[in-house]
């Protein structure tokens, strides 16, 4: 997996203060992208136990609430295993620390992914620059959706996260 950027104390991109990785590849292409340098799945920088370690140390401070998985996008096929094995060892070290993934896929594609066991909330759907809204809370466009991952499995129907609006 290759990343471009990891932004610390990062209050746009899901609840609380968090550490964000933005990762390289996305095949979505969506118009008017914030992030179009992070869609080439060779871009940035490659992954490796340094940028961990540092994602790790943000992690241990007590006010920060977690990380989010942005690009790019997380679920492209050269990032799914390595953020499913990556979010896997964040719940483990930090099982307090909350889990958020933006991807363009819909939940209805991506709900059987490992990934989602590890995940608290993903915020779903591609970004569509005819229903941009900057009122909308920690997502760019109306159809994108901010879905509560542990309730949206246990009820087997998609449950919004409480403060999305």
């Amino acid at each position: 997996m290759r990343y471009h950027n990891i932004t610390k104390d990062d209050m746009l991109n899901g609840d609380g203060l968090r550490v964000v990785l933005w990762v390289a590849g996305c095949n979505h292409c969506c118009k008017e992208c914030q992030n179009p340098v992070t869609w080439d799945t060779e871009g940035g920088i490659l992954f490796d136990a340094k940028a961990k370690q540092e994602i790790f140390a943000e992690l241990e401070k007590p006010y920060v609430s977690g990380i989010t998985f942005s690009g790019g996008d997380p679920l492209h096929t050269a990032n799914t295993y390595d953020v499913t094995e990556f979010a896997k060892e964040v719940k483990e070290k930090f099982p307090e620390k909350t889990i958020w993934l933006y991807t363009g896929y819909e939940w209805e594609s991506i709900k059987d992914y490992p990934v989602t066991n590890y995940l608290d909330v993903v915020v779903d759907g591609k970004f569509e620059i005819e229903r941009a809204d900057n009122q909308l809370r920690w997502k760019g466009s109306s159809n994108q959706r901010v879905i509560d991952v542990p309730e949206t499995k246990r009820l087997n129907k998609i449950v919004l996260h409480c403060e999305d609006y």
